[in-house]
């Protein structure tokens, strides 16, 4: 499994590499963005660097996941694209603040969706913070379906989250991935 450049009408989803220290930074280090993920916001460039060599490139070498860079065609990054190669297949993304509202997640990840079928994955999956209703709209842009809402002690917060779990069986076959329903 690599993470193959896709290029769709607007975008271009690739690796982040070293140059994009300064933009993993800023979508990192926003509390607005990150309120509901989580993690806690960065608080510098040595912690991006950090981001970028423990995260990023250890999980490229590694092939593990699918990473994207969200970039407009100036190959400038504003947010990040992932897929989990987890049982759950989770679908994970964020945006720069000026840069929502505009369908570019649901453009990357309807591309990369493009892919996984060609791959022959069954399913994805995606969660949202019950309070996070924008994210719940992007899942339901790409076909998802609402499956159920969990209760979760998110770490390292320290938090009780209410998440809304949405599901896309990529190969139509009825099923609802349960793992949470049984934490």
């Amino acid at each position: 499994m690599n993470t193959p450049l896709i290029l769709t009408k607007r975008l271009i989803l690739r690796k982040f590499n070293e140059l994009d220290l300064l933009e993993i930074y800023k979508i990192y280090s926003d509390e607005d963005i990150n309120i509901f993920l989580p993690w806690f916001p960065i608080k510098n460039m040595k912690e991006a660097n950090e981001l970028y060599y423990n995260f990023y490139l250890a999980n490229y070498e590694k092939k593990e996941a699918y990473l994207y860079a969200i970039c407009l065609k100036d190959n400038k990054a504003i947010g990040y694209l992932h897929l989990s190669m987890e049982d759950s297949h989770d679908l994970g993304y964020a945006l720069l603040k000026e840069y929502q509202g505009n369908g570019y997640v649901s453009e990357g990840a309807l591309a990369l969706i493009e892919i996984l079928k060609k791959e022959g994955f069954k399913y994805i999956t995606a969660t949202h913070d019950i309070l996070n209703y924008k994210s719940g709209r992007v899942m339901q842009k790409l076909g998802m379906q609402y499956m159920y809402t969990y209760q979760e002690l998110w770490q390292p917060k320290n938090k009780i989250v209410y998440f809304r779990l949405y599901q896309l069986n990529i190969d139509k076959v009825d099923r609802v991935y349960e793992k949470y329903l049984k934490e």
